[in-house]
């Protein structure tokens, strides 16, 4: 019989994200979030590449990208709406850690490995962040999408790209269960 680790199970089947908007100071220092990130840099990793990499955005940061976001959605022609909604993720934040994923060429692993690795350090981090009692969310967003946008606020290399922003921060305010999905109807039993 398996050892079972129940308060991890449990964990997982009751995990729920805390929207970005509803995240309020303090976010964690950055001792706190050293184990964190290193929770998140366990994640499965075909071939040991490493495929990924974080950048820590402080509070202090968050107004350029701010503009940033705002100078890019006036480029791409985004409505005043659209661009308000993608700023606000950094006017109100305090912390995030953007996941940046690290294309590597390697004749034995395919390229969308890599992108589920990063998207893996992604979820990963989220849980950590959620285990550890703080409140936490992963955005995108248009602007994440954005090769203008993304060398100017991460400086990134050709072959890389943001898999996400993981907001990290004291919960404001608990949110609603939502619906799940229905297992019965997402999964398929095969037995021969």
């Amino acid at each position: 019989m398996p050892q079972r680790n129940d308060a991890a199970l449990d964990f997982l089947q009751t995990r729920r994200s805390r929207p970005a908007k509803t995240l309020i100071a303090p976010a964690p220092s950055r001792d706190e979030l050293m184990p964190l990130l290193t929770a998140a840099a366990r994640t499965p990793d075909h071939g040991k590449l490493e495929p990924w990499r974080f950048i820590v955005v402080e509070q202090g940061a968050m107004g350029r990208l701010g503009d940033l976001t705002e100078a890019a959605g006036a480029r791409l022609g985004k409505s005043a709406e659209d661009i308000a909604k993608a700023r606000s993720q950094f006017d109100l934040g305090q912390l995030a850690v953007v996941v940046i994923e690290i294309q590597k060429n390697n004749p034995k692993i395919p390229p969308l490995e890599i992108t589920y690795s990063a998207g893996a350090v992604c979820l990963a981090l989220l849980n950590a962040a959620l285990a550890a009692g703080w409140g936490a969310n992963w955005l995108s967003g248009w602007m994440s999408h954005d090769r203008g946008f993304c060398e100017a606020a991460f400086d990134l290399a050709p072959n890389e790209r943001v898999a996400g922003l993981i907001h990290i921060a004291t919960e404001g305010s608990v949110p609603p269960e939502r619906p799940r999905p229905d297992l019965e109807t997402i999964t398929t039993w095969v037995d021969a």
